[in-house]
């Protein structure tokens, strides 16, 4: 199967990761098919035969991804069949868009210390945790924007 689909090895390994990380395990393993893609993308027919499932698995998974903004279809002139590629800069896209989900998580941090009372344990744990989120809002953009730059 291998040398069929190059690639498949390190991408089910990726994908495991991610899933171990909080990704859905079949959009997470569609999603590193398309990584390890030829340049004209996958149909769905081609995903479910890389990864050996089924028809309903691939619709389900092809459908989370186009909902979170990773992968796009495309029609290709002449191909009754629509295929499937990653959006361009999706993962750097994504860690900037977190921007405003960690400043919200380090707000409700501070309302878990505020209201942890006399437990200081509660309420310095919080506090870090508020801290860090804070520290990742406003690193995220600045790390990206030195990716971009060192791309160039």
């Amino acid at each position: 199967m291998g040398a069929e689909h190059p690639g498949i090895e390190p991408a089910e390994q990726a994908a495991a990761m991610m899933t171990a990380a909080g990704m859905p395990r079949m959009p997470a393993r569609v999603m590193m098919a398309l990584v390890a893609a030829p340049a004209d993308g996958y149909t769905a027919a081609d995903l479910g035969e890389r990864l050996g499932v089924s028809a309903a698995a691939i619709s389900g998974a092809v459908g989370y991804l186009q909902r979170v903004h990773f992968i796009r279809r495309r029609s290709v002139p002449g191909d009754r069949r629509d295929r499937y590629e990653l959006v361009p800069e999706v993962f750097y896209g994504s860690m900037t868009s977190n921007t405003t989900l960690y400043e919200r998580t380090a707000d409700l941090m501070d309302r878990i210390a505020e209201e942890a009372g006399d437990d200081s344990a509660a309420h310095d744990r919080s506090r870090e945790m508020a801290s860090f989120f804070r520290f990742l809002a406003k690193r995220m953009p600045e790390l990206v924007a030195e990716w971009v730059d060192a791309r160039r």
